[in-house]
């Protein structure tokens, strides 16, 4: 599974990776999860943090190195985003809760991801997936997006249903 994807597929899970791995240590501890989680507007337990990293976690060590994290991707990628994730992932980027994602929540999500964007960067994602040149994006082109070239993987608990985003460029 993990063989199939492309080099610059890799490098873009490389970099989502990094987002996680807070401390840059080469692992994801359930400490980091929930630093991203609670930014993303989740408040998940101790107890269902463990549970997501166990989902993924082959070695046992109670951490998420980037080769277990690839193949987690892998099976993400393979799987077809159902109708409900992605209406959840855009009540994440849609803050106001408008049907519309700005400029202005783009960059907020993305920044609480540890991505410091520029004007122009945030400019340019809202340009590429704004299909009918409003300034913004719609649950429409969101759909889209989410589809072809911002492929955005999600990391829950199957039980749970806690999403989170892991915005991939």
């Amino acid at each position: 599974m993990v063989d199939q994807l492309t080099e610059e597929q890799i490098a873009e899970f490389k970099e989502a990776f990094a987002l996680f791995d807070r401390d840059g240590d080469g692992k994801i501890t359930s400490k980091e999860l929930g630093t991203v989680m609670r930014s993303l507007g989740q408040n998940p337990t101790e107890a269902e943090l463990q549970d997501m990293i166990n989902e993924v976690d082959a070695d046992g060590n109670g951490t998420i190195d980037f080769p277990e994290f690839l193949t987690m991707m892998a099976r993400k990628m393979q799987d077809t985003d159902t109708e409900e994730e992605i209406r959840e992932a855009f009540k994440v980027f849609d803050k106001d809760g408008n049907g519309f994602i700005s400029a202005a929540e783009l960059r907020h999500v993305m920044t609480n991801l540890g991505e410091k964007l520029s004007d122009e960067e945030v400019d340019e994602m809202i340009r590429e997936a704004d299909v009918d040149g409003d300034g913004q994006i719609n649950y429409e082109e969101f759909v889209k997006m989410m589809l072809t070239k911002f492929r955005v993987a999600m990391l829950h608990d199957r039980s749970l249903h806690q999403q989170i985003l892991c915005p991939v460029r």
